[in-house]
Protein backbone atom coordinates (compact mmCIF):
# COMPACT_ATOMS: atom_id res chain seq x y z
CA UNK A 1 0.00 0.00 0.00
CA UNK A 2 2.82 2.13 1.02
CA UNK A 3 4.64 1.91 -2.73
CA UNK A 4 1.23 2.22 -4.35
CA UNK A 5 0.70 5.50 -2.66
CA UNK A 6 4.17 6.45 -3.78
CA UNK A 7 3.66 5.59 -7.22
CA UNK A 8 0.10 7.45 -6.81
CA UNK A 9 0.10 9.98 -4.42
CA UNK A 10 -3.11 12.11 -3.71
CA UNK A 11 -2.78 15.92 -3.56
CA UNK A 12 0.19 16.40 -6.63
CA UNK A 13 -1.58 18.32 -8.92
CA UNK A 14 1.03 19.57 -11.19
CA UNK A 15 -1.66 21.13 -13.37
CA UNK A 16 -3.18 23.27 -10.28
CA UNK A 17 0.41 24.04 -9.28
CA UNK A 18 1.37 25.27 -12.84
CA UNK A 19 -1.36 27.65 -12.88
CA UNK A 20 -0.71 28.68 -9.38
CA UNK A 21 2.53 29.84 -10.97
CA UNK A 22 1.27 31.25 -13.94
CA UNK A 23 -1.59 33.14 -12.10
CA UNK A 24 1.06 34.77 -9.72
CA UNK A 25 3.61 35.72 -13.00
CA UNK A 26 0.61 37.46 -14.26
CA UNK A 27 -0.07 39.22 -11.54
CA UNK A 28 4.12 40.20 -11.76
CA UNK A 29 3.31 41.50 -15.12
CA UNK A 30 0.74 43.21 -14.13
CA UNK A 31 2.50 44.93 -11.47
CA UNK A 32 5.27 45.91 -13.64
CA UNK A 33 2.64 47.00 -15.96
CA UNK A 34 1.85 49.28 -12.59
CA UNK A 35 5.40 50.88 -11.80
CA UNK A 36 6.13 51.75 -15.30
CA UNK A 37 2.92 53.58 -15.54
CA UNK A 38 2.90 55.06 -11.85
CA UNK A 39 6.72 54.83 -11.25
CA UNK A 40 5.69 54.77 -7.02
CA UNK A 41 8.45 52.69 -5.25
CA UNK A 42 5.72 50.78 -3.54
CA UNK A 43 5.04 49.84 -7.36
CA UNK A 44 8.26 48.32 -7.78
CA UNK A 45 8.34 46.57 -4.47
CA UNK A 46 5.04 44.89 -5.19
CA UNK A 47 6.64 43.47 -8.19
CA UNK A 48 10.04 42.21 -5.92
CA UNK A 49 7.18 40.62 -3.47
CA UNK A 50 5.39 38.81 -5.92
CA UNK A 51 8.69 37.76 -7.79
CA UNK A 52 9.52 35.93 -4.30
CA UNK A 53 6.44 33.89 -3.84
CA UNK A 54 6.40 32.91 -7.61
CA UNK A 55 9.56 31.69 -6.13
CA UNK A 56 8.18 29.43 -3.41
CA UNK A 57 5.98 28.03 -5.40
CA UNK A 58 8.19 26.97 -8.35
CA UNK A 59 10.38 25.61 -5.61
CA UNK A 60 7.12 23.63 -3.99
CA UNK A 61 6.62 22.06 -7.60
CA UNK A 62 9.51 21.20 -8.01
CA UNK A 63 10.21 19.44 -4.49
CA UNK A 64 6.85 17.39 -5.61
CA UNK A 65 8.52 16.42 -8.68
CA UNK A 66 10.95 15.31 -7.26
CA UNK A 67 9.14 12.54 -4.98
CA UNK A 68 6.52 11.36 -7.46
CA UNK A 69 7.70 8.64 -9.99
CA UNK A 70 4.40 8.88 -12.20
CA UNK A 71 3.41 12.67 -13.66
CA UNK A 72 0.05 13.43 -15.78
CA UNK A 73 2.20 14.76 -18.35
CA UNK A 74 6.53 14.09 -19.03
CA UNK A 75 8.01 15.52 -15.78
CA UNK A 76 10.63 17.25 -17.95
CA UNK A 77 7.68 18.94 -19.65
CA UNK A 78 6.65 20.08 -16.53
CA UNK A 79 9.83 21.30 -15.33
CA UNK A 80 10.75 23.12 -18.33
CA UNK A 81 6.98 25.15 -18.44
CA UNK A 82 7.82 25.82 -14.88
CA UNK A 83 11.29 27.41 -15.86
CA UNK A 84 9.88 29.42 -18.63
CA UNK A 85 6.84 30.57 -16.65
CA UNK A 86 9.25 31.68 -13.65
CA UNK A 87 12.05 33.41 -15.90
CA UNK A 88 8.98 35.73 -17.21
CA UNK A 89 8.85 37.78 -14.12
CA UNK A 90 12.42 37.13 -12.99
CA UNK A 91 13.10 39.67 -16.12
CA UNK A 92 10.42 41.98 -14.98
CA UNK A 93 11.97 42.06 -11.71
CA UNK A 94 15.35 42.91 -13.64
CA UNK A 95 13.10 45.38 -15.13
CA UNK A 96 12.23 47.33 -11.89
CA UNK A 97 15.48 46.88 -9.91
CA UNK A 98 17.82 48.40 -12.98
CA UNK A 99 14.95 51.24 -13.75
CA UNK A 100 15.30 52.11 -10.00
CA UNK A 101 19.16 51.92 -9.93
CA UNK A 102 19.67 54.28 -13.22
CA UNK A 103 17.23 56.10 -11.98
CA UNK A 104 15.48 56.05 -15.30
CA UNK A 105 12.04 57.42 -16.01
CA UNK A 106 9.37 55.28 -18.46
CA UNK A 107 8.87 56.23 -21.72
CA UNK A 108 6.01 55.17 -24.64
CA UNK A 109 8.36 52.59 -25.49
CA UNK A 110 8.54 50.90 -22.69
CA UNK A 111 4.49 51.74 -21.77
CA UNK A 112 3.96 49.67 -25.26
CA UNK A 113 6.38 46.84 -24.21
CA UNK A 114 5.13 46.42 -20.99
CA UNK A 115 1.41 46.53 -22.28
CA UNK A 116 2.35 43.60 -24.92
CA UNK A 117 4.27 41.75 -22.36
CA UNK A 118 1.07 41.71 -19.78
CA UNK A 119 -1.17 40.17 -22.39
CA UNK A 120 1.49 38.05 -23.43
CA UNK A 121 1.37 36.73 -19.53
CA UNK A 122 -2.73 36.48 -20.14
CA UNK A 123 -2.55 34.18 -22.91
CA UNK A 124 0.26 31.69 -21.23
CA UNK A 125 -1.86 31.90 -18.07
CA UNK A 126 -5.35 31.39 -19.69
CA UNK A 127 -3.07 28.12 -22.01
CA UNK A 128 -2.35 27.07 -18.80
CA UNK A 129 -5.45 27.00 -17.17
CA UNK A 130 -7.03 25.03 -20.11
CA UNK A 131 -4.54 22.09 -20.19
CA UNK A 132 -5.69 20.16 -18.56
CA UNK A 133 -9.75 19.54 -19.76
CA UNK A 134 -9.45 21.57 -22.80
CA UNK A 135 -6.15 21.17 -24.88
CA UNK A 136 -6.68 22.55 -28.32
CA UNK A 137 -7.94 25.87 -26.67
CA UNK A 138 -4.72 26.11 -24.70
CA UNK A 139 -3.62 25.30 -27.84
CA UNK A 140 -5.06 28.47 -29.24
CA UNK A 141 -4.00 30.73 -26.37
CA UNK A 142 -0.21 29.69 -26.67
CA UNK A 143 -0.76 30.50 -30.73
CA UNK A 144 -1.93 33.95 -29.52
CA UNK A 145 1.00 34.14 -26.95
CA UNK A 146 3.27 33.67 -29.92
CA UNK A 147 1.87 36.57 -31.88
CA UNK A 148 2.53 38.79 -28.97
CA UNK A 149 5.65 37.67 -28.99
CA UNK A 150 6.21 38.84 -32.53
CA UNK A 151 4.78 42.09 -31.75
CA UNK A 152 7.22 42.58 -28.56
CA UNK A 153 9.91 41.74 -31.08
CA UNK A 154 8.43 44.76 -33.41
CA UNK A 155 8.43 47.03 -30.40
CA UNK A 156 11.58 46.10 -29.04
CA UNK A 157 13.83 47.11 -32.32
CA UNK A 158 11.62 50.30 -32.86
CA UNK A 159 12.70 51.32 -29.48
CA UNK A 160 16.01 50.75 -30.08
CA UNK A 161 16.50 52.62 -33.61
CA UNK A 162 14.90 55.41 -31.55
CA UNK A 163 17.77 55.16 -28.88
CA UNK A 164 20.88 55.30 -30.88
CA UNK A 165 19.65 58.53 -31.99
CA UNK A 166 20.18 60.33 -29.00
CA UNK A 167 23.36 61.83 -27.90
CA UNK A 168 23.98 60.66 -24.03
CA UNK A 169 25.65 57.00 -24.10
CA UNK A 170 25.49 56.20 -20.84
CA UNK A 171 21.76 56.82 -21.09
CA UNK A 172 21.68 54.40 -24.44
CA UNK A 173 23.49 51.65 -22.52
CA UNK A 174 21.16 52.03 -19.39
CA UNK A 175 17.97 52.31 -21.38
CA UNK A 176 18.78 49.12 -23.79
CA UNK A 177 19.16 46.86 -20.65
CA UNK A 178 15.69 47.62 -19.57
CA UNK A 179 14.53 47.04 -22.92
CA UNK A 180 16.09 44.02 -23.42
CA UNK A 181 15.12 42.59 -20.29
CA UNK A 182 11.58 43.39 -21.37
CA UNK A 183 12.39 41.55 -24.60
CA UNK A 184 13.79 38.37 -22.99
CA UNK A 185 10.69 38.02 -20.76
CA UNK A 186 8.90 37.86 -23.83
CA UNK A 187 10.96 35.29 -25.26
CA UNK A 188 10.55 33.40 -21.96
CA UNK A 189 6.73 33.61 -23.12
CA UNK A 190 7.40 31.99 -26.78
CA UNK A 191 9.47 29.43 -24.81
CA UNK A 192 6.32 28.73 -22.58
CA UNK A 193 4.23 28.89 -25.22
CA UNK A 194 6.08 26.35 -26.77
CA UNK A 195 6.09 23.93 -24.57
CA UNK A 196 2.41 23.80 -24.14
CA UNK A 197 2.38 23.72 -28.02
CA UNK A 198 4.41 20.03 -27.43
CA UNK A 199 2.47 19.03 -24.36
CA UNK A 200 -0.89 19.93 -26.52
CA UNK A 201 0.62 16.92 -29.55
CA UNK A 202 1.43 14.79 -26.65
CA UNK A 203 -1.81 14.70 -25.08
CA UNK A 204 -3.81 13.51 -28.43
Amino acid sequence: MKLLRWFFPKGRDFFAMLLAQSQKTLQGVEALEQFILDERPESGQRVRDIEREADELRRILIDELNQTFITPIEREDIFALSRAIDDILDYSRSTVDEMEVYELRANEHLRKMVATLTRAAREINQAVFHLKDHPNIAAEHSVRAKDLENRMEYLYHDALKDLVKGEDVAYMFKMREIYRHLSNSADRGDEAANIIGDIVVKMK
